[in-house]
């Protein structure tokens, strides 16, 4: 009789984690392969192969070109109370 409870635990062990897995693997849905447009078409924004007459000859500077300073350094917190603090 107890060879009997070892095996329904062994097999429970075995067969309740394949069940979960089975089912896991039943209800995913199988991704799509990604479709591909026929023709790509750029922002309006975008450079053109033929330039315009409206054309600037300066260019304006991109955001990442752009320099923007550091902020300054404040120690203000009061939570590290160190040998060397003031307060």
């Amino acid at each position: 009789m107890v060879f009997s409870h070892r095996m329904a635990a062994l097999a429970a062990v075995v067969v309740i984690p394949l069940g979960i897995a089975a089912t896991s693997y039943a209800l995913t849905d199988s991704p799509e392969s990604p479709k591909v447009p026929p023709k790509v078409e750029l922002e309006s924004g975008s450079p053109s192969s033929t330039p315009t007459s409206t054309a600037s000859p300066t260019a304006t500077p991109t955001p990442s070109d752009e320099v923007v300073s550091r902020p300054p350094v404040n120690d203000d917190d009061d939570d590290d109370d160190g040998p060397g603090d003031d307060g």
